[in-house]
């Protein structure tokens, strides 16, 4: 647990939690038991007490800010400079950082932007006309309130918390995305280089992005000192170009060709304000006076020096203003009494009548001007603003209240409506779904996502929005953004293939929507015969069920017949050693050839897992005693759909030729060849 939550400081700040941790110190949660308020208490790291420049700076510094006082500043409540712990006592803000109200909107929109931007230049003018420079401007050391108001945060501390040295580490990587280049340069910086940040800031809140970034703190400022940024417009398209303007002039490279204060920059986004359609031109901006600079280092003595300087110049100046002011006094005395002569009569005279106000709201600003009795009556001045409600040329609010008695000739302010503000919608048409709320959102609309399947567009794409793209419609409207979820699943009924080839197998799956898996398969003397090529069986095999589009479906085709076929031998088959060699008919290629050796006349010859790629249905044995020579042979035919096996030989002839083989010669046995199986008795056999 932490060493300061649970204790009290001082007797009086009681800490309640941790709530910030930096690069320097450590920020509390803590209750002001005399105040009866709830504080945020900052407490230097141990590592910082011990360097006595750094504390000495830190306390001068700490002191000047303390004098701060606006509305966009921290205010710091109190400090105290111990020898074992130093801390300072801050206002408490219930809010985020600016960087994650940006990291979590992306792009904001420019009203927003405007919005922030004007109260951090409200902050920092002040800051600056107490002679104190931010120098560590960063959304990070901004607070946003949930009501929309900007606290900025850490003046002049960020300085000391980095070492005195003028070189760029990667430890500044959470700085020098914004630093000026005269920062990045380690030369002596004034109120300019605060413009120069909130540039930046203002850059990155448009566009939802710094306008430089690299993989070291070192590129990033050579970056800052060498390259110009991407235009604002050519990121986000929405943001008008008066507001670039005044975004890329505050980010000049040059100090003397920026804003030179916070208040110049501050009376061009008023200007903008009121007229979002305003432009400005500072291409050949030159400021020709000379840069004022503040000290880099601020040492508090030498504050105290130059207010005594100042003080003794006040007096000496009120010593003298003296005889001067008496002068004016005497002035307006005459003044006033020269107008009392005049305007007086005038008063009991009846100029000076009391009228009621006018119900103003609803008319057209020509009706009114057109009613002499409004005319003779009032004054009156006109602002024009966009309101949905009302027409344009409508007023839709006064400045004084009907009913409310009004002097005659009194100025009335009336505000009158620009009508509808309108923009086009995007075409966001075909962009993946966070690029186009990204796109709708920096537009000022309202995107809605809602998901839709589509035949044609790719799943997570738009289709299209409502209101269309392009179309006009009012600022803010809700646009609906129909996204695609992608081609409509449907099931559909498994049609039977078995039984057809399997190139039209495949075509009827594909016209289902369904995919095709072939699996070659090997029949079986059990299976029902098909011809090669063609599906023997399928899974899903009914063609009732019902399946989702672009399911799998595995269909069996066949590659032909196994079986074995065995020959029994007849009763006077010779014992000794033959070779059968089994030919597929129409076949000059043999299908299996082997030796056996026959001991007895009841053996079986068998050849095994035979296999048939051919529609014929017969088979021939042919045997012999010697392998390269058929003295001998026998016909077995072999009908592999029914697995019969019918041997066709002459006993008579067989024996003989049997016999006689040992003594014949190949040349003399020739004839055998071609009359064996022509003729002769029929045994039975069997394949399986």
């Amino acid at each position: 647990m932490d060493k300061f939550v649970g204790k009290r400081l001082d007797g009086r700040y009681e800490i309640k939690e941790i709530i910030g941790v930096g690069g320097m110190a450590v920020v509390y949660k803590a209750y002001d038991n005399q105040e009866n308020r709830i504080v945020a208490v900052k407490i230097l790291k141990e590592e910082f007490i011990s360097n006595e420049e750094f504390v000495r700076r830190f306390k001068n510094e700490s002191k000047a800010i303390a004098m701060l006082s606006h509305p966009n500043i921290v205010k710091v409540y109190d400090v105290s400079f111990g020898d074992l712990i130093q801390y300072i006592v801050m206002e408490y803000i219930d809010g985020i950082t600016l960087k994650e109200y940006i990291e979590h909107e992306g792009s904001l929109r420019w009203k927003d932007a405007v919005h922030f931007t004007i109260q951090i230049l409200k902050g920092l003018q002040h800051a600056h006309d107490k002679g104190i420079v931010h120098r560590d401007v960063k959304p990070q050391n901004i607070m946003v309130l949930p009501d929309g108001t900007i606290k900025v945060t850490d003046f002049g501390i960020a300085r000391f918390a980095r070492s005195e040295q003028r070189t760029i580490t990667d430890k500044a990587i959470g700085s020098v995305h914004y630093i000026s280049p005269e920062q990045a340069r380690g030369e002596r910086t004034d109120e300019k280089t605060d413009i120069y940040s909130v540039g930046v800031i203002l850059y990155e809140m448009l566009t939802g992005q710094l306008p430089f970034q690299a993989e070291s703190a070192v590129s990033v400022a050579i970056m800052q000192l060498q390259r110009e940024p991407q235009l604002p417009t050519e990121i986000n398209g929405s943001i008008p170009l008066g507001l670039e303007q005044i975004t890329m002039h505050a980010m000049q490279k040059t100090p003397e060709r920026r804003y030179q204060s916070a208040a110049e920059m501050l009376c061009d986004l008023d200007k903008f304000r009121k007229d979002p359609s305003v432009t400005f031109d500072y291409s050949y901006f030159v400021d020709d006076s000379p840069t004022k600079f503040v000290p880099k280092s601020f040492d508090y003595d030498s504050v105290q020096i130059n207010d005594d300087i100042e003080e003794q110049k006040e007096v000496k100046e009120k010593n003298n203003m003296i005889p001067i002011l008496a002068g004016i006094a005497v002035t307006l005395v005459i003044a006033i009494i020269i107008l009392a002569v005049i305007f007086v009569p005038r008063l009991f005279s009846g100029n000076g009548t009391e009228l009621e106000c006018p119900n103003f709201v609803g008319q057209t600003l020509e009706e009114i001007k057109a009613n002499t009795e409004y005319t003779e009556n009032f004054t009156f001045e006109e602002e024009w603003e966009s309101n949905p409600d009302y027409a344009y040329g409508y007023v839709y609010e006064q400045s004084k209240a009907e009913g409310q008695t009004v002097k005659k000739g009194a100025t009335i302010t009336l505000y009158i409506s620009k009508g509808q503000s309108t923009k086009k919608v995007p075409d966001v048409y075909g962009k993946t779904e966070s690029a186009a709320v990204s796109e709708l959102k920096a537009a000022g609309f309202n995107p809605v996502v809602t998901e839709m399947p589509s035949e044609d567009v790719e799943a997570g794409l738009v289709i299209r929005t409502d209101p269309q793209r392009t179309e006009v419609v009012a600022e803010n409207a809700e646009i609906t953004v129909y996204v695609s979820s992608g081609k409509e699943i449907e099931n559909v009924s498994v049609p039977s293939v078995v039984g057809m080839t399997q190139e039209a197998a495949e075509k009827q799956l594909r016209d289902r929507n369904l995919i095709p898996k072939v699996e070659e398969t090997t029949l079986t003397i059990d299976d029902k015969y098909y011809p090669v090529g063609y599906v023997v069986r399928q899974s899903p095999d009914t063609g009732s069920s019902q399946i989702p589009e672009g399911s799998e479906v595995t269909i069996y085709v066949s590659n032909g017949v196994s079986l074995d076929v065995s020959v029994e031998l007849p009763d006077d088959f010779p014992s000794g050693q033959f070779y059968f060699s089994l030919w597929e008919n129409n076949s000059t290629m043999t299908v299996e050839s082997k030796m056996t050796n026959i001991t007895s006349s009841t053996d079986e010859f068998t050849f095994e897992d035979v296999t048939s790629r051919s529609e014929s249905v017969s088979f021939t044995v042919k045997v012999t005693r010697d392998k390269e020579n058929y003295y001998s042979v026998a016909d077995i035919v072999v009908n592999y759909r029914t697995g019969r096996v019918e041997i066709d030989r002459n006993y008579t002839e067989y024996r003989e030729l049997i016999d006689d083989s040992s003594e014949s010669s190949p040349s003399d046995s020739s004839d055998d060849n071609t009359s064996g199986g022509s003729s002769g008795n029929t045994s039975g056999g069997t394949g399986r």
